[in-house]
């Protein structure tokens, strides 16, 4: 009978054994950038039993071969068949201001797939009250479809508001459908699903957990917050839906996002977005998409509708920041939840801070992930140096937007935070919008809330407690973990 101590050699050398292979996966199979290959190959070896379980859990990145490896191939695929005879708009670049942004455009189209629309209208919405007015008088006058892809989705009153309208509209016949993240939907019971399901309303859950109540992947979450009607209006943004969204948590209280309510050629592009990820998890290409483009000549916004994930090899989203950054000439506003750029974002933002550009960044001072925040924080010291100003949303409530905007005449408005797991982790959508008005409309709103805000002092920071400056660098340690 084997003693205590053999038991014990036998359950070592075979956590030895497993991690030793892990760590040949990180190194060799993996596409992660060295320090982040370094820190886990050092979890695993130091911390051999939990470093092997949180690798499994949230840095694993070799099964999104098997798992998505084909999606972004279908996908280009589907979007030819829906859209065999649609011309792409081709904007002029010579006698435009987009001219300056042509390089992006580009780089989006060979790379993200996502071609420039040139006849759109937009319309700015910061308040979660005013998004869901919109939003239900959009669904009320549908005549044909709505399809609502969204990474949360919880039960509560905004819930039944919404759901008592989708359930009118389909059984009056419209195509009703909805996808949900299957981390997101987590708060959804088997009753609510039968309930939409006997409304006629089609629901689908992306990337579900293989038991219902165990949610242990929390990497390639659909972050996407896709609202379409009648593939004529579209919504795109970081409001999900819940009852937090407009301002009833006690937890966090008022809601502060933003969200783009969009009309034009650029519907088309929100609408492939939902296509692909609905079909990717049902295999049913049914519905009623807009296969051609109407005339919007009246409507002068540009737009490209950029989605990124483990899906594709390029991080678009994070290098159309990227180019935003490098381009600009004499502002930048962002605002986002988690700070937490990789090296060459924050050196971009520095140069741009150091060269005289007005960078101004606005984070929550109230934090919904502790690790997190402290790991945005420690970013903060050497921005201050190189003159970017850094705002603490502190009204009674949370800052949840995911915006940037450059100079005059580019903002992005999407679902991807400024952090590494929205570049590399996750399934993401941003709206890249050419247009002086809501430029200015957004730098508007940035000065509004920062009349909600306290403005965070190189002095003031470099007087943080010691304990302070212990946890910022240990969570910006191992940031690139997440």
């Amino acid at each position: 009978m084997p003693t205590i101590l053999e038991n014990y050699i036998i359950v070592f050398t075979t956590f030895l054994g497993m991690n030793i292979i892990l760590s040949l996966i990180v190194i060799f199979l993996e596409r992660k950038n060295p320090t982040s290959t370094l820190l886990w190959v050092m979890s695993i070896t130091f911390l051999p039993i939990l470093g092997f379980i949180l690798y499994l859990l949230i840095g694993m990145d070799f099964s999104r071969n098997r798992l998505f490896t084909r999606k972004s191939e279908e996908d280009r695929k589907a979007e030819e068949a829906l859209y065999d005879d649609v011309e792409p708009f081709k904007a002029d670049f010579t006698n435009s201001k987009i001219s300056k942004y042509e390089g992006m455009v580009k780089y989006f189209a060979n790379t993200a797939y996502s071609n420039l629309t040139g006849h759109n209208e937009v319309e700015l919405i910061v308040d979660g009250n005013d998004l869901f007015d919109k939003l239900l008088d959009d669904i009320n006058d549908a005549k044909q479809s709505i399809y609502i892809e969204s990474y949360i989705i919880k039960p509560g009153k905004l819930y039944d508001r919404l759901f008592s309208v989708l359930k009118e509209k389909a059984q009056s016949g419209l195509d009703v459908r909805i996808l949900v993240d299957g981390m997101g939907g987590k708060k959804l019971k088997k009753k609510h699903y039968r309930e939409m399901e006997e409304a006629g309303i089609k629901i689908a859950v992306f990337f579900p957990p293989l038991l219902r109540k165990l949610h242990v992947r929390i990497n390639y979450r659909n972050h996407r917050k896709i609202y379409l009607i009648d593939s004529k209006i579209g919504y795109v943004g970081g409001f999900n839906i819940g009852d937090e969204y407009i301002g009833l948590s006690k937890k966090f209280g008022y809601w502060r996002d933003t969200h783009l309510r969009m009309t034009g050629d650029a519907v088309m592009e929100l609408q492939s977005r939902f296509y692909f990820d609905y079909v990717f998890v049902t295999n049913d290409n049914s519905g009623r998409y807009q296969t051609s483009i109407e005339d919007h000549s009246d409507k002068s916004s540009y737009a490209n509708i950029v989605a990124c994930g483990p899906d594709h090899y390029w991080e678009q989203i994070r290098d159309g920041y990227s180019k935003m950054i490098e381009l600009s000439e004499e502002r930048i506003y962002l605002q986002t939840p988690y700070f937490i750029p990789d090296e060459g974002l924050f050196k971009s933002l520095r140069m741009a801070g150091f060269s005289g550009v007005d960078v101004r960044i606005m984070i929550p001072e109230k934090p919904d992930h502790p690790f997190v925040h402290w790991a945005s924080l420690s970013y903060i010291g050497e921005l201050l140096e190189a003159g970017v100003r850094v705002f603490k949303y502190k009204r009674e409530g949370f800052l949840h937007s995911k915006t940037l905007l450059s100079d005059d005449y580019v903002s992005t408005i999407g679902t991807a935070n400024f952090d590494i797991r929205s570049f590399k982790l996750n399934f993401e959508v941003n709206a890249f919008v050419y247009d002086e008005n809501l430029n200015r409309e957004l730098a508007q709103s940035f000065f509004e809330d920062q009349e909600n805000c306290h403005e965070l002092t190189l002095e003031e920071y470099n007087n943080r407690s010691r304990l302070t400056k212990i946890r910022e660098s240990i969570s910006r340690l191992l940031s690139p973990l997440l």
